[in-house]
């Protein structure tokens, strides 16, 4: 049986910086990816943003290491020259009501150390986005946009400079959990001993946790599928920075409501919306779904014509939580909480996972450590 110190398994961008902040420790690490390709799952198929650290519960692993991890993001795509930019982001009110909600979420930011929220009248953000339809606004100039996939190239680079590898095609079956070491099987048989792994398989990790022997279930949260779709705009963008509606929990439990984001050549989409399904593999978009989207996206933008959006893509939010419920924390299980030497499980880790990356990476190192 072959030995390892480090696994990680799942080659999205948290299991990449974790891979990679492990082998910058000096040790040796092995990357293992079911698919032929890196970030393949939500890390491919997501907004691409930089979120500041507004909306999460003051004291959340969500509002700590999303506030830690942009610093560490923009910090890295700058030294790498990674293409990235902050084009900030504002929330919009559209009625009075909405407008009553915006002081409290200049406070909520305040408590997770986002101190750079501007409130805007009507006149001060149309000022800024000319076609914006709103009763006032919140402006986040720390907000911006990245292009997801140079970051995990890059951050695959790191990792085999430093001595690690990645191991593509590698599904596992299961695995058994001993006090001297984990001993992870794969479908084809082949067994691989490490002293640590780390379980960073997004949408597949309750599942992947389930089939580890030794692990208490009762550590296992149950794994939902709140499928995001998104549709782009034909034309350029008519705002240079991105535009979310006031959330409101009745409706947005699990997202944040319809908005508009741009990438880094300029394109303008729109979503995700929250549809549950039952399998992580449902990534068609349907068409029919564009049309609660003109409705939403009007409240701020009326100017958007029939016919301008056309279906773009999907992504699946690996939820913890059941419909209907409020949003989980992050999960992240290190010995400490299941009692299995070596082994951290990260579950739930949805928006802002790709914010967040790099702080979660030194945050499974410091478990690992203690």
């Amino acid at each position: 049986m072959d030995q390892m110190d480090c696994v990680v398994i799942g080659a999205g961008v948290v299991g990449l910086a974790v891979a990679r902040a492990l082998a910058l420790e000096g040790r040796e690490v092995m990357l293992l990816e079911a698919a032929n390709a890196i970030g393949t799952g939500t890390s491919s198929r997501n907004s691409e943003v930089i979120h500041a650290g507004i909306y999460y519960a003051p004291g959340s692993l969500k509002a700590s290491l999303c506030v830690a991890g942009k610093q560490l993001l923009y910090g890295y795509c700058a030294e790498r020259g990674l293409a990235h930019r902050r084009c900030g982001k504002l929330i919009v009110a559209t009625s009075d009501a909405q407008a009553a909600e915006l002081p409290g979420i200049i406070a909520k930011a305040a408590a997770n150390g986002v101190h750079d929220l501007v409130l805007l009248t009507r006149e001060q953000a149309q000022a800024m986005e000319p076609q914006l339809a709103c009763v006032a606004a919140v402006y986040s100039p720390s907000t911006g946009i990245v292009d997801s996939h140079a970051l995990m190239l890059s951050l695959q680079g790191d990792l085999e400079n430093a001595g690690g590898a990645v191991a593509f095609n590698s599904p596992l079956a299961h695995a058994r959990c001993a006090q001297d070491a984990i001993t992870l099987v794969a479908d084809d048989g082949t067994e691989l001993a490490a002293a640590t792994v780390v379980n960073a398989a997004g949408l597949q990790a309750p599942a992947l946790a389930a089939r580890f022997a030794g692990l208490d279930p009762a550590c296992v949260p149950r794994a939902y599928y709140a499928k995001g779709n998104y549709f782009t705009l034909s034309g350029r963008s008519p705002f240079s920075r991105l535009i979310y509606p006031v959330p409101e929990p009745a409706s947005h439990l699990a997202g944040l409501g319809v908005h508009l984001t741009i990438d880094l050549g300029g394109q303008a989409k729109f979503g995700p919306d929250v549809e549950w399904v039952d399998s992580p593999d449902d990534l068609l978009v349907d068409a029919a779904r564009g049309d609660a989207f003109y409705a939403e996206v009007r409240k701020y933008w009326p100017g958007l014509a029939d016919g301008a959006l056309a279906p773009g893509y999907a992504g699946i939010r690996p939820k913890i939580q059941p419909p209907g419920a409020p949003a989980s924390d992050f999960l992240i299980q290190g010995p400490q909480a299941h009692g299995v030497r070596g082994l951290v499980n990260l579950f739930g880790i949805e928006s802002p996972g790709l914010t967040s990356s790099l702080a979660i990476a030194r945050h499974v190192t410091g478990l690992l450590a203690s």
